[in-house]
């Protein structure tokens, strides 16, 4: 009988697995997300896409770092993008630190100097411009951990058993 382990099994599901993508990402965001996703966690941050924030906002990458410092960041794939939206002062309240990622085809200059900045493509990503700090109080902190480990732990049941989710 062989033997089954975590990799097997996730291995053995992975083609009825769901995708970590709901559809709303186009292609050039997913690009940009992967970039970023592979800096951030050279640096040692853990990465959750589209995290639903206490808001009512969904956050299109958060990031939990070594000492459980909380980054977000907003991706924008195209000018057009970043002009249509202008939410991005509510994610502030929800990070220590929060950058906008963008790729090489949207010009960084539209984008506000109070906010850090990532450029990326597929591959990797460089800060541009670093973020300012500001901690989060000891409540939040605590309810975007939660947020965070939740969310991190339901998507990896989905991944082990996609009909069993609700």
């Amino acid at each position: 009988m062989p033997r089954l382990t975590v990799r097997t099994v996730l291995a053995e599901t992975a083609p009825q697995a769901p995708a970590l993508v709901d559809g709303r990402q186009s292609p050039a965001a997913l690009a940009i997300r992967r970039g970023v996703c592979r800096r951030l966690r050279a640096e040692g941050y853990a990465l959750l896409p589209e995290l639903p924030l206490a808001s009512g906002r969904r956050a299109d990458l958060v990031g939990l770092g070594r000492k459980a410092e909380i980054v977000i960041v907003e991706i924008k794939s195209s000018l057009a993008d970043f002009q249509a939206d202008r939410k991005w002062r509510d994610y502030l309240a929800f990070a220590d630190r929060f950058y906008f990622a963008t790729c090489a085809q949207v010009p960084c200059d539209v984008f506000p100097a109070e906010a850090g900045l990532i450029l990326a493509d597929a591959f990797g990503a460089e800060i541009l411009r670093e973020s300012a700090v500001s901690p989060l109080a000891g409540g939040r902190r605590k309810e975007m951990l939660t947020r965070l480990a939740r969310a991190g732990a339901n998507r990896l049941h989905d991944l082990e058993d996609p009909e069993g989710g609700f």
